[in-house]
């Protein structure tokens, strides 16, 4: 396949088939982070760079077997958005496939112009990303074109939340130690979530090789911490937390496992490998979410160690 890549299984978005419409680092930023390597040709202006009736045979091509998929995700190698003629792609699937949910991963770029926005607005998720809202981070870590300016991303990506039709934005936060983790910085991206008020809040960090090497991961327990300070009224939210797949090899995300979890020890007290084996995933994925029940007190032992729901 030329322009699809997978089905892969996404850390957000289960089973998704990806499309990449972008030159292999085209793009409107140079993140010191990308698992993609250095921009090698940085611009703002969208292209036609691949024809539209190929990419739309090739996706025709593909989805009238009827694969068994949760996402279509436009993502790749570069920015989605300077696509120029994303918009046919999207009005394609949703007339023709319209079994299948639509994801945009973008930079956010763009999104401050309402053409880019009316492109768009039929997906069924947009993840912007929003590593700092000071300009200071925003150059540091994004190394952005230089005729893009954080106050102006920022309200687009505000204006995108209102404008999705019938979709949800959720914002990714990559944390880069020593640059966007300090007081001032979370300071401002606290404010800048109040403002967006994205449906869900994502907080990343580094799990695969950067463009630079002195970028350095962060541990859960500071992802976490830095998830508790920006929520505010977040109606949902999440962490990329490891890769957990049952027998089956299907994505479960972390939040769903978390709920099922609930509801099935709220029915009875459960062992570790009770749970484990009645929701076929590894005990390592139980662990992780029996640690973090039991740190917002919402789950104890009992006296032979089933684990049990903590009634108040």
């Amino acid at each position: 396949m030329k322009y699809l890549f997978g089905p892969v299984l996404s850390r957000r978005l289960g089973r998704s088939l990806g499309i990449d419409l972008i030159p292999y680092k085209t793009c409107s930023f140079d993140c010191v982070y990308c698992e993609c390597g250095k921009t090698t040709n940085k611009i703002i202006t969208p292209h036609e760079f691949f024809p539209v009736e190929e990419i739309i045979e090739e996706l025709d091509s593909f989805l009238k077997n009827s694969p068994e998929i949760d996402f279509i995700t436009f993502s790749g190698s570069g920015e989605p958005t300077l696509y120029l003629k994303i918009d046919e792609i999207i009005k394609f699937l949703k007339e023709n496939y319209p079994q299948y949910k639509v994801a945009l991963l973008t930079n956010g770029s763009l999104l401050y112009r309402e053409d880019i926005r009316k492109k768009i607005l039929d997906v069924d998720v947009c993840v912007p990303s929003l590593d700092s809202a000071t300009e200071r981070g925003f150059k540091l870590i994004d190394r952005p074109h230089k005729n893009l300016s954080i106050s102006d991303i920022i309200e687009g990506i505000k204006k995108t939340k209102e404008e999705l039709k019938n979709g949800e934005l959720w914002l990714e936060i990559f944390i880069v130690p020593g640059i966007n983790d300090t007081k001032e910085e979370l300071e401002a991206l606290k404010r800048a979530v109040d403002y967006i008020k994205p449906n869900r809040i994502q907080i990343n960090s580094l799990d695969r090789p950067p463009a630079e090497d002195w970028v350095k991961p962060l541990s859960e327990k500071e992802k976490e911490e830095i998830l508790k300070y920006l929520k505010g009224e977040i109606l949902d939210r999440d962490i990329i937390y490891k890769k957990y797949l049952n027998k089956n090899k299907k994505l479960i995300p972390f939040n769903t496992l978390k709920g099922l979890v609930l509801e099935s020890i709220k029915r009875r007290p459960q062992s570790i490998e009770d749970l484990a084996e009645s929701l076929e995933v590894p005990q390592e994925a139980i662990e992780d979410v029996i640690d973090f029940l039991k740190d917002r007190n919402l789950i104890e032992k009992d006296l032979n160690g089933f684990i049990k729901y903590k009634s108040f």
